[in-house]
């Protein structure tokens, strides 16, 4: 759970409408099958250094997985492509628009930061560096605190909108449906509606793009398909559920129709209309929410350059990806937004294809964990 869930949907239904809350929950159940076969994927075909480093992803199941289908070349190729795009995707989507959607909500809560936005792209660039020095342990640690209390305070504000505003919901709901099948006066609306929403539901859950298979190939299990069991149930969670819910807040609140907010102040003003202090809340849960997505996609980025370029290269990832941070901070959001979105882009492209090849596979290993399940064969986990 990020900005892609605050920001992100925000974003979706300025551009393309309230309709592309319709096409992103679509794609959220789209996005449970994609994940489920990328992240099984991603330890079948996992790897450990010679330091004990776990590595595992597209780079590496593209390679290993056609190689065994007789397209060695072409597998390679395209994990070549992915790793490119992924650190780019890292740099864009995974730190600057994180850094810039958080440093435009503090910004309205502490005013020096909105005067020198440089000092504020400076001291994240700080706290994040302390943790990504430290490797995906201390990753993981800093997410596992962070994000659930986020999330779940995120999750209680947004009912209490709802609830009162529950008069208006089923009227936003029909707001939503029949916006996603019209053309808005503009012809091929629809289609950007569409775009639109399934943009910004990738770039919330990272369904079909092949990022998270890096983070899930990390896990400690024996079972290939138990974790892509547990990576499918994210977008039905991160987008399904929560980005459905700002959605309707927005909706609900009628901020959508307002041509001055754009981005994240979008969510904040919706909250503000039943929670006047809230956004003070939101601009704290929007740093921690973007420091917790930005720690994480270092770990994706930094897993990509070494299979380019060898573990010994880390460090230039690292000092790379906290320029990336101050510059987000600084930038304009059009331009991080369409780096952003171009590069996440350019890695679903060569990691669907290679799912879709490999799908055999993970079809195989399936109907082997349900007949291992179903008799009994199955160690219990606690």
């Amino acid at each position: 759970v990020g900005l892609g869930n605050i920001a992100g949907v925000a974003i979706a239904v300025a551009v393309g409408g309230p309709g592309a809350v319709f096409w992103m929950v679509l794609a959220g159940f789209l996005g449970m099958s994609s994940k489920f076969t990328e992240c099984t994927l991603g330890q079948m075909y996992r790897i450990h250094d010679d330091k004990g480093n776990v590595s595992g992803g597209p780079m590496h199941y593209l390679h290993k997985g056609l190689e065994e289908l007789g397209m060695g070349t072409f597998g390679k190729v395209l994990a070549t492509i992915f790793a490119v795009m992924c650190i780019g995707g890292s740099l864009g989507g995974g730190n600057m628009f994180q850094a810039n959607q958080s440093a435009q909500l503090v910004s309205e809560i502490v005013p020096i930061f909105g005067e020198y936005p440089w000092l504020y792209g400076v001291l994240l660039a700080i706290a994040v560096g302390l943790v990504i020095v430290g490797g995906i342990k201390r990753i993981g640690v800093a997410a596992g605190a962070i994000v659930p209390a986020m999330c779940g305070l995120y999750v209680i504000a947004g009912l209490v909108v709802l609830i009162v505003n529950a008069s208006a919901v089923p009227e936003a709901f029909g707001i939503i449906i029949s916006s996603a099948f019209t053309t808005n006066s503009v012809a091929g609306g629809a289609i950007g509606v569409l775009i639109r929403g399934f943009r910004r539901a990738a770039f919330s859950n990272e369904a079909g793009v092949g990022s998270a298979a890096i983070a899930h190939s990390a896990a400690t299990t024996e079972e290939p398909v138990r974790e892509g069991i547990v990576a499918l149930l994210e977008p039905f969670i991160d987008t399904i559920i929560i980005c459905t819910m700002t959605g309707l807040v927005i909706v609900t609140s009628g901020v959508h129709t307002d041509e001055t907010l754009s981005g994240i102040a979008v969510t904040s003003a919706a909250f503000a209309t039943v929670i006047p202090w809230f956004p003070i809340v939101l601009s704290i849960a929007a740093v921690l929410f973007a420091f917790s997505t930005m720690i994480s996609w270092s770990y994706y980025g930094e897993r990509c350059w070494t299979s380019l370029f060898g573990t010994g290269s880390s460090l230039i990832y690292k000092g790379l990806f906290l320029v990336c941070v101050f510059l987000g901070s600084v930038f304009s959001l059009g331009s991080v937004l369409d780096f952003s979105d171009l590069m996440i882009l350019g890695m679903a492209f060569p990691n669907i294809l290679g799912c879709i090849l490999l799908s055999g596979k993970v079809r195989a290993s399936l109907d082997t964990y349900l007949e291992k399940l179903s008799s009994g064969e199955m160690k219990k986990v606690s």
